[in-house]
Order: structure tokens, then C-alpha cells, then sequence
């Protein structure tokens, strides 16, 4: 789990000490969705689980929009690497 969080934060790092940048918040989030969203198709009736998943997906919306205002060239290139519909 550590392994995978620090590779998808060194592919979008802004630079070396970056822990903490949108971008990578960004594609952390991404990662944990796409796990809760198997989850949910397994285990259908695990409410909280889905209401996790609904607020992950709000939070992420709002640094993208963040993002897009401040800098539009690295949201385009964060949402063509994570192949996201926006």
C-alpha cells in the first residue's frame, strides 16, 4: 500500500520534496476511488463504505476545480495522465 502511494507520488511530483501538491493529492485520491469502487461491486450493501467513496469523489472534484483555476495547463495534464472525464 506504501509502495504503490509513493510510486503515484513520485510520477507527479512538482519537484523532489513534494508531498503535499494538488497534483498529487489529486492522484492519491484517484487511487483510493478506484479501490473503494471495487470494493463496492463486491460487497453491495456496505453503506459506509459508499458514502466514503461519494466524499472522496466530492473532494477530488474541488482540487480539480482548484487546480484548474490556478494553474489550467498541469489540471489538462492531470487529468489526461489519469484518464479522467473533464
Amino acid at each position: 500500500m506504501q509502495e504503490q502511494k509513493d510510486k503515484i507520488a513520485k510520477e507527479f511530483k512538482i519537484s523532489e520534496n513534494d508531498n503535499g501538491s494538488t497534483p498529487v493529492q489529486i492522484a492519491l485520491i484517484t487511487s483510493r476511488i478506484e479501490r473503494l469502487t471495487e470494493h463496492s461491486k463486491l460487497h453491495k450493501h456496505d453503506y459506509s463504505s459508499k458514502k466514503g467513496l461519494v466524499t472522496l469523489v466530492d473532494q477530488r472534484r474541488k482540487l480539480l476545480s482548484y487546480l484548474k483555476k490556478n494553474d489550467n495547463s498541469k489540471y489538462q495534464e492531470v487529468v489526461k495522465s489519469l484518464g479522467l472525464r473533464r
